[in-house]
């Protein structure tokens, strides 16, 4: 190849080669668009609380309270019952009256391991290494709302999380799991937007949860957040 044809074929790809991320770029930028790593690490407990919607006639209240270290509670309220799913670092419980179970029990052993991975206040990207996951960029693509990156997240417990940061913002915008219901397994899809700052840090305010492929939605529009309310350690523990 002749110089001048290689300082050709140079300059077409320096824009490439600058425009691409790393996952480390990509991580950072996410970690500092949420509000950088000190303001995530002064969050020390979270209530929000929300109206969850699958059409109509069918709407809930939700509450659901973190705590560090890896605690979660979430409460639905429909048809005048309650449903509470908790995860006390070590351990879960439900009382999941729509199911006809109306004393705490413990977890089954899926419903708990969704607990605790949601029992992490910060998400799986902030601090991965750490954690013992394992990152990797699949690509960038584009959503309704713009290009995103593609990440895949390996769990420290072998689950697979793909999960789309968007480009522009550096905000999580989608994320896809497969989970284990009744028996067999589901592709769970769950869109963020509308994030807004709560004690420093970006909450997203609206979240739709879906079967991938089928236009069925459960809209969760979170009303109110607490940052850093005074949490009893009774919450997360399954009542004797």
């Amino acid at each position: 190849m002749g110089t001048r044809k290689l300082v050709a074929v140079l300059a077409l790809l320096a824009p490439v080669a600058a425009s691409a991320q790393t996952v480390d770029e990509i991580v950072a930028r996410h970690v500092a668009a949420r509000g950088g790593r000190e303001a995530l690490a002064a969050v020390r407990t979270v209530r929000m609380t929300g109206r969850a919607t699958e059409g109509p006639g069918r709407e809930a209240i939700v509450r659901r309270e973190i705590a560090r270290p890896g605690r979660i509670r979430t409460e639905f309220e429909f048809q005048g019952t309650t449903g509470v799913y908790a995860w006390d670092g070590s351990a879960g419980w439900r009382v999941s009256p729509l199911d006809g179970r109306f004393e705490p029990e413990p977890l089954p052993a899926e419903e708990a391991a969704i607990a605790a991975e949601q029992a992490d206040i910060d998400g799986p990207l902030v601090d991965w290494k750490a954690k013992g996951h394992r990152v990797e960029l699949v690509g960038t693509e584009a959503l309704p709302g713009g290009r995103a990156h593609h990440l895949k997240v390996t769990l420290k417990s072998g689950a697979v999380r793909d999960v789309w940061v968007d480009a522009t913002t550096g905000l999580v915008v989608k994320t896809l799991s497969t989970r284990i219901w009744r028996g067999r397994e589901v592709p769970i899809e769950l869109t963020f937007a509308d994030y807004r700052e709560s004690g420093g840090v970006l909450l997203p305010r609206s979240i739709e949860t879906s079967v991938a492929g089928r236009p069925r939605r459960l809209q969760i529009v979170v009303e109110s957040v607490e940052v850093n309310p005074v949490l009893d350690d009774a919450r997360f523990r399954m009542p004797r």
